[in-house]
């Protein structure tokens, strides 16, 4: 009697319990969820097609519009007609890791100067927070300095006040 109660707790558990353990169900849908239908077989290589070409166009170092998703090219295009209408041609900077590599491509004589501009604004950039960090820690302190003299001379004045004379 006592064998078949302990089968039954076993098979329940490897039944129900691990199952979800190893397992999980997920938590069902919101009421407002719609489920969309099944791609067909022909869809389904559409978007693996697309994605293999995203995937193998996010590996070149520079992506350009050549490579972008449809919408992001009618979007540049048409970014590039209103700028060219004001008469206004909008000109790509170069970043400064495009600066190192052409630098790179020239040796070490063109490579140091590019290195040392960089540092030289990131030591300036550097500079300018920490000098803004403490003009402004500054003026907190010389805040609270003032509102604890304003709020002493006022106990001050108060009690002066309460004694009054005699």
């Amino acid at each position: 009697m006592k064998l078949k109660i302990v089968w039954r707790k076993v098979s329940d558990y490897v039944r129900y319990d691990l199952r979800e353990i190893a397992f999980p169900s997920s938590l069902p849908d919101p009421p407002h969820f719609k489920k969309r239908r099944k791609l067909t077989l022909k869809e389904r290589y559409l978007v693996l097609k697309e994605a293999s070409r995203l995937y193998a166009a996010s590996c070149v170092r520079d992506i350009g519009p050549e490579h972008w998703p449809n919408e992001h090219k009618k979007k540049r295009e048409l970014d590039g007609e209103l700028d060219e209408e004001n008469g206004n041609r909008k000109e790509k900077e170069s970043s400064t890791l495009e600066d190192l590599a052409v630098a790179a491509r020239g040796g070490m004589e063109t490579l140091r100067p590019a290195l040392q501009r960089i540092y030289l604004t990131r030591a300036s950039a550097y500079k300018d927070a920490l000098k803004s960090f403490i003009q402004g820690y500054q003026e907190g302190i010389q805040q609270t300095m003032e509102k604890k003299e304003d709020s002493k001379s006022s106990e001050d004045t108060d009690a002066s006040n309460s004694k009054g004379p005699t």
